[in-house]
């Protein structure tokens, strides 16, 4: 779609596509009761791959537009944006339509939201932390993720983990180690799965070797999720031997 796109006109492509019972499947699955991680989160009962077209259709939203849909209520909103920022990131980084202010322009505005409460579930973490944020530190400092991972704030947390699939697909387990060293007393679900997927991929994509001289320093202080997610594709006997009974959590 070329021309003047608005949040709006997302927005209203979206409700097309509302499903009730999708939504209250979702309200389910993303822990929306009281007193849950999405306490109180919206769902319109869209989708993935229908927001990803959606998506697609307004890939030409300006980037204030963007923003007021990250300001909505309503999760599919949000998730969408998210998706458009991403393609908009990946566009400025491209050799031939290189644009390092464009790029920085997409983080100041993606960190911004971060920071107001906006990317605050793990699908909308998940989608668009290791787009955006990783991608843009991989060859600058990182002090960044580690003052995000000292935050109060779930999600800032899970966006410091998550950011650093980036570097781990260029080969690098260094950040993800050294953050995830200092998260390790972090018994939060969301952090606990988001730790050990991302030391799981180390052992994956980079080095086992790494994975399992980690595990031989750190295994006994992990948490049991953490761990299980980090040792799923070890051999088996190597995986019962790290996950057998330790002290207390």
């Amino acid at each position: 779609m070329t021309g003047s796109v608005t949040a709006a006109d997302v927005r209203a492509a979206l409700r097309e596509l509302a499903n009730p019972a999708d939504a209250a499947h979702l309200r389910r699955f993303f822990k929306t009761g009281p007193g849950e991680y999405g306490e109180g989160e919206v769902f319109l009962g869209v989708r993935v791959p229908a927001s990803r077209g959606v998506a697609k259709r307004f890939a030409a939203l300006a980037l204030d537009e963007i923003d007021e849909l990250l300001d909505s209520d309503v999760h599919e909103d949000r998730f969408t944006a998210l998706v458009i920022l991403n393609a908009r990131f990946a566009q400025a980084s491209k050799p031939r339509t290189f644009d390092d202010a464009a790029r920085a322009a997409v983080v100041q505005l993606y960190l911004a939201a971060v920071r107001r409460g906006r990317v605050n579930n793990w699908d909308l973490v998940d989608v668009s932390a290791e787009h955006i944020v990783g991608p843009w530190l991989l060859d600058k400092p990182r002090d960044l993720l580690f003052e995000l991972a000292r935050s109060e704030s779930l999600w800032e947390r899970r966006v410091a983990l998550l950011s650093t699939f980036a570097f781990i697909k260029a080969g690098d387990a260094s950040t993800t180690f050294a953050l995830s060293e200092l998260l390790l007393a972090d018994r939060h679900d969301l952090i606990q799965k988001a730790l050990g997927w991302m030391l799981r991929e180390v052992g994956k994509r980079v080095d086992r070797s790494l994975l399992t001289g980690f595990l031989d320093r750190h295994a006994t202080n992990m948490g049991r999720t953490a761990l299980s997610y980090a040792t799923e594709h070890l051999p088996p006997e190597v995986r019962a031997a790290y996950r057998a009974p330790r002290a207390p959590q």
